[in-house]
Parts: structure tokens; sequence; C-alpha cells
């Protein structure tokens, strides 16, 4: 194999660059990407660079790596289109890019708020809308935060830091409702009201109308709400458009296997932009993680240069609100049984979820230590007692 064309210049398209190298691929490799900012890790957007200047280590490499390691950056070259029959990408200007294996790594976007006037509400995904937003809320007194997800709940946090009055309305029942437990979600409840911010639950939006230098917005419980700013925080779509344009199978992001194949074996996707089966259950999982996107790199490069290891990892996550930390282990769907673990602290937190007798997913908060534990027996698949996780007397390092 003579090119790797990799299309995205982040966390996965630029971790798979790297692992194929390092697992000695001599040929050609080219990463192209949307933005004309070198590769950049995306978490310390909302978890550090907020907090003022950009962290030495937000970049991914630095520019000697690129050179030394023969990984040619194509940025701010938005791709158009992709013939599969030629086996080439194209763009609006310049001259197609052929290749014989093509790796999609384009990531997703913010969803965006479906209402007239809110289509540009402020968002939070590149390294241009950060610094926007951190110049920006100088001059804010009042947020609305729609979504209390990580982002939303990040944010809020990062603002009431700032004394900006913040309003999180989340159309669910419960904060972060589809990634934590009714447990996890009470604790960060508590834990952002305590910080000042109102937290609106089964609240949308109904209506947005400018109001002076703001908004005012109407709910659908009735009430209204004036704010200076509304940050969109409703979650993310995959960018999948590429791969569906050229006839690719897309279901909510680009189908690929445990080798993260596409439906053309000459082209692969990883990240946050793919749907691959998930070890344990079998069914199509999307995830948006560092990890997901690190070790699915890890899987495509093992595919080109061998041996083939198809991705087997345990998904972990975290979300840094605050003082509070939050680190999730392994997937848990809805109808758990979750045990708490007693922390001797209100500000800890560690949760068991548990599908039928299966350690499905651990959550923790401010409790690194149970996090590392939980990983690894999840990774080891090992059979976890419900009445060990319940008592704290018992040492469930002794179960590895």
């Amino acid at each position: 194999m003579d090119r790797i064309v990799i299309v995205g210049a982040g966390q996965a398209g630029i971790g798979a660059a790297a692992e194929l190298r390092r697992r000695g691929f001599a040929g050609g490799i080219i990463v192209v990407g949307d933005e004309a900012h070198a590769p950049y890790q995306r978490p310390p957007l909302s978890k550090e660079l907020l907090g003022g200047g950009r962290p030495s280590s937000l970049f991914l490499y630095p520019d000697k790596f690129y050179a030394d390691q023969s990984i040619e950056l194509r940025l701010g070259r938005p791709a158009l289109a992709i013939d599969r029959q030629r086996q080439r990408l194209e763009f609006e200007n310049g001259e197609p890019l052929a290749y014989d294996h093509l790796l999609i790594a384009t990531g997703s976007r913010p969803r965006p708020l479906l209402l007239p006037g809110l289509e540009h509400a402020v968002t939070l995904r590149t390294l241009d809308e950060a610094e926007n937003l951190a110049v920006r809320c100088g001059e804010w007194r009042r947020v609305a935060v729609v979504g209390g997800g990580f982002i939303g709940l990040e944010l809020a946090a990062f603002l009431r830091s700032r004394d900006i009055a913040v309003t999180v309305l989340e159309a669910a029942g419960q904060l972060m409702g589809r990634v934590v437990s009714p447990a996890t979600a009470a604790y960060f409840l508590a834990f952002h009201t305590g910080l000042g911010s109102q937290v609106r639950l089964g609240a949308t939006l109904l209506s947005a109308a400018a109001s002076g230098s703001g908004w005012h917005l109407a709910l659908s419980d009735g009430t209204a709400l004036d704010a200076d700013a509304v940050i969109a925080a409703v979650g993310a779509l995959p960018n999948d458009e590429l791969a569906a344009a050229c006839g690719l199978v897309v279901d909510r992001g680009i189908v690929v296997d445990e080798m993260m194949t596409s439906s053309d074996p000459a082209i692969s996707a990883i990240g946050d932009c793919a749907v691959h089966p998930d070890p344990v259950s079998g069914r199509p999982v999307r995830l948006e993680s560092v990890q997901n996107a690190v070790d699915q790199g890890k899987t495509f490069a093992s595919g080109i240069v061998g041996p083939p290891a198809p991705y087997r990892s345990v998904p972990w996550f975290w979300s840094t609100q605050g003082s509070a930390r939050l680190q999730i282990a392994g997937l848990a769907r809805p109808g758990t049984e979750d045990i708490r673990r007693p922390t001797g602290s209100p500000d800890r937190l560690s949760v068991f979820r548990f599908e039928a007798d299966r350690l499905a997913a651990v959550e923790t908060v401010n409790q690194p230590g149970d996090h590392m534990l939980a990983r690894r027996l999840l990774a080891a698949g090992t059979p976890v007692p419900k009445a060990a996780v319940a008592d704290p007397t018992f040492d469930l390092r002794s179960l590895l």
C-alpha cells in the first residue's frame, strides 16, 4: 500500500497517523483538515482553555513531529467529495488527492437549536469558538445554557466562576440523562445548584426574540427568561455527509465493523463519526471520547500493518465541572441496578451499575482510585458481587 489519506486532523486522525508510523508503515500519509490550526485536543477547550490562555498541552504534537514522521498535513482544506471508483478525495479548489486507503475521522459537530433566531447560538467545539467565548463572556451578566450534558455543565461551572448568572435548561427529567445514573445526576444537580446556577429540568425552549443586546426566551412551562447570551449544548451530530454522499452505509454515523472498515473495503472510519459494534453487547454504538478515538486509531493501524487486533476496548469518559471530576468506565443501558459504594465524603461518589449480575459501568466523582479499578475489572471481565460493592470494608482489588 503506497498512500493512506486521512480526512480529519483531530485526535482520531492524528492518532491513527502516529500509530501507523509506530508500527512501521512506510508509505505516504497525508492528513487533510478543515481548520487551519495545528492539530489540537478538544477536551481542554472546555476544561482548561477557558480558564485563561492556551495550555501548553493543547496541541497534539510539535511541528517537528510531523516532519520527522513524514506525515504531511494539509490544513484549512475542507474535503468536498469522495470518488470511490477512482479512489480519490476531491476539493472545491485544487487537484484531487488519490488514495490506496481512505480513513474518515471527521468527528462531530454541535447539534443546532432549531428555533428561529437561535440557529447561530453560541457553541463550543473548535479552538476559535473557545477563544471567542472566553472573550465574549466578559460582556455577559446572564446566560442561558440549553442542555444539561457534559459540555453544558462544564460551561455552567466556568461561567459561575466568573460570577455570571446561569440558567441551565434541560429537557429531560435529570441532568446528563442519557449517560449517568439517577444517583450521579442528583449529585450534580445539587452541586450546580450549590454553585448558584438555576437548573430547570423538563424545560424546553418554545421561542426566542431579540431583546436589546440579548434574548427573551419563552419556555414550555409557561415562564420566560431573559439572557445576554444563549449557549447551545444539546449534543452532537456525526460528520458523516462525505460518507453518505458517496454511498457508504450510514446509520447515525458511518457504520464500520470491529476492524473499523466501512462498507467499502478501501475506506475506514474512526472516532466520533463512526458507529461500531459494542464488544460486549454487539449492539451498534457511537462514542464521543478521547479513549474511543485513540483506541480505534490503533485498531485501524493494526489492520493496515498487522497483526490485526479487533476493537475490544472498555470505553471511558470524563467531565470536569468546577471542583467535581466525573469519570465513567463502561457502558450502561437504562434499567440497571445501581449500587452506591460508601466513600466517607459528601464530595465523593462511586456508583456501580449492574445489568442483571454483570457489572456494566462505574461512575465516580473525585474517586480516581475507584475509576482505575473499575477499568481493570471491566477489561478483565471479572465477576463483581453486588454485596462486595455495598460493603465498604471489602477490598475490591482482591477480585483481580
